[in-house]
């Protein structure tokens, strides 16, 4: 089993998270949510901008790993409005649309101020 960021994600102010970025076990990597936040802030603008920048995220751990998009499984979406859902999909769609996975996506109060969470499961077949 391998951890990626064991000192844990950067939350509000810069504080240290205490769970791991991504875990890998037996070619599954499971990343954790990944919120619209740059340095430990969360960036200003509306559900496209924080939707790209969750997703960018996202994406930068998977290749820290040495995964892309087509191995993404399954993806869990968290919406702090229903009224961004149809935004949300546009961006997704940039960045999975040639490889989509299976994805939930719910309404949901965030525990930091931002309107969108995004965390993944991808599978590779592990190196031997």
């Amino acid at each position: 089993m391998k951890r990626y960021g064991i000192e844990g994600g950067q939350g509000t102010g810069g504080q240290r998270m205490p769970f791991a970025r991504a875990v890998e076990a037996d070619g599954w990597l499971y990343v954790s949510g990944q919120t619209p936040m740059d340095n430990g802030e969360v960036i200003n603008g509306g559900i496209v901008e924080q939707s790209h920048k969750a997703i960018q995220n996202l994406l930068a751990i998977l290749q820290e790993a040495g995964y892309g998009t087509e191995h993404v499984v399954r993806c869990g979406v968290w919406l702090d409005d229903p009224r961004d859902f149809a935004s949300f999909n546009k961006v997704f769609r940039e960045y999975f649309g040639e490889h989509p996975p299976a994805r939930a996506c719910v309404v949901s109060s965030m525990v930091i101020d931002c309107r969108v969470e995004i965390d993944c499961v991808a599978y590779k077949t592990p190196d031997r």
